[in-house]
This record gives structure tokens, C-alpha cells and sequence, in this order.
């Protein structure tokens, strides 16, 4: 694997709480009524039955169609509760499967985490390049290196030192390989970035793996997984 180091060039940059009875905060973790007590509709309808007025009743038809609406209702709710119970669970099942992911290095295209050791890197230029240059930005978006590099895919080091082999302040980096054709720009590509899992989230049903670096990737972004050297 080659170790990528900076050579000059002309285009190269060097919550408060508050109070609350306690029934208050007991109604608050109750169910709707909704949802949860459809006896109190029976009641009401019962109610509403007895005190209707004699010389103008509500048609059978009308309670009927009261019943019906309320049932159908609450049957939505139930099945709307079914549905996010069935999702938590499938999410906690992809927890389970993606467990053995943690600890395994993971290869995706995320920001570079410098902390001012070699960082090893795919390399993906355009097929059609004849040429290609490594271009590096800080976390403000302000390039500060810019290098040539072989135009063909594969792995390689990136040193992180500039042209007098000093090293890069150490933080977080976007690096990109420009392809050219002859001298004409072709396109940007991001680099494939290696680093072990550390971690695994569920956070509204979608699942992020965590970088050692802090880099954070959701779990379908991830390109290829290996054992860690060592």
C-alpha cells in the first residue's frame, strides 16, 4: 500500500423541571380514552339515548352510524399501535444482526478523522483519467493540500504531512480525487474511508454505525466490512 505524502506543486496549498401534582403527571402517561376505554362510549350513547327529546328522538340509524364510526375508529388506533410496535421490533432485530458489525472495520465515503497518524484510504478516479490529484479541505471547506496521485483505483496511506513533512493540524478533513483527461477536468470523487466500528444506534427506526473516528454512517452506506489487522 502506498503512503501518500504532499510534494510541491503550483496549484498545492500549503431541561429545567418544573412542578406538577402528581395526578397531572399520571395523566399523562395514560392512554387516550380513544384508545383505551370504549365502554366510555357506550355510556355516553346511553346517555344521550335517555335525555333525547321525546317528540324528536335521533333516529336508530343515526346511533348506528355513531357506533360504527367510533368502532372503525378505534380500530385504526389499534392497528396504528400494532404497526409502531411491529417497526420497533424489526429495528431491534437489525440491532441484533448488525451486534457482530461492532469491532470489524468498515470502509465508506465519510470525512477523514486526522489525529496525525498515516489514515488508510481507497482511491476511486474516473475510469477515463489519465491523471488525478488528491485534494484536501479542512472542516471550513478551505482547501489545503492538493498533490497528484496514480489514476487508478486501490488503497493507499494518506500521510497527512504537507511539503515539508510537517503534519496537519489534527481534526476532520473531506478529501476528493480530481480526475483529468488530458488536462481537462473529468469529475470529483470522494475517497473511501477505513475505520473500525465502535458502535451501533437506532434512532427512529434507521440504523447508524459509529467510526472510531466519530464518523457517523447509516448502515446500507457501508461499502465492505474486514477484520482489523492485528
Amino acid at each position: 500500500m502506498d503512503i501518500l505524502t504532499q510534494t510541491p506543486s503550483p496549484s498545492g496549498l500549503p431541561q429545567p423541571t418544573t412542578g406538577g401534582s402528581n395526578s397531572t403527571a399520571a395523566s399523562a402517561t395514560e392512554k387516550p380514552a380513544l384508545s383505551s376505554d370504549f365502554e366510555t362510549f357506550l355510556k355516553m350513547l346511553t346517555a344521550q339515548m335517555r335525555n333525547q327529546d321525546p317528540l324528536n328522538p335521533v333516529e336508530s340509524a343515526d346511533f348506528a352510524v355513531q357506533l360504527a364510526t367510533f368502532s372503525n375508529v378505534e380500530q385504526q388506533v389499534r392497528t396504528n399501535q400494532l404497526l409502531e410496535s411491529l417497526g420497533d421490533r424489526m429495528g431491534a432485530v437489525g440491532m441484533a444482526q448488525l451486534s457482530g458489525w461492532v469491532g470489524m472495520e468498515a470502509r465508506a465515503q465519510v470525512p477523514v478523522q486526522f489525529d496525525g497518524t498515516p489514515v488508510p484510504l481507497t482511491l476511486t478516479p474516473d475510469k477515463l483519467a489519465d491523471s488525478a490529484q488528491l485534494v484536501v479541505s479542512d472542516a471550513n471547506g478551505i482547501e489545503v493540500q492538493r498533490f497528484s496521485v496514480a489514476p487508478q483505483a486501490g488503497p493507499v496511506l494518506w500521510a497527512g504531512v504537507d511539503a515539508d513533512g510537517v503534519p496537519l493540524p489534527e481534526g476532520r478533513y473531506t478529501v476528493e480525487v480530481a480526475s483529468f483527461n488530458k488536462g481537462q477536468h473529468l469529475s470529483d470523487s470522494p475517497v473511501h474511508v477505513h475505520g473500525r466500528i465502535v458502535e451501533a444506534r437506532n434512532a427512529d427506526g434507521q440504523i447508524t454505525l459509529v467510526m472510531e473516528g466519530g464518523q457517523e454512517v447509516v448502515s446500507d452506506k457501508i461499502l465492505s466490512l474486514r477484520a482489523p489487522d492485528g
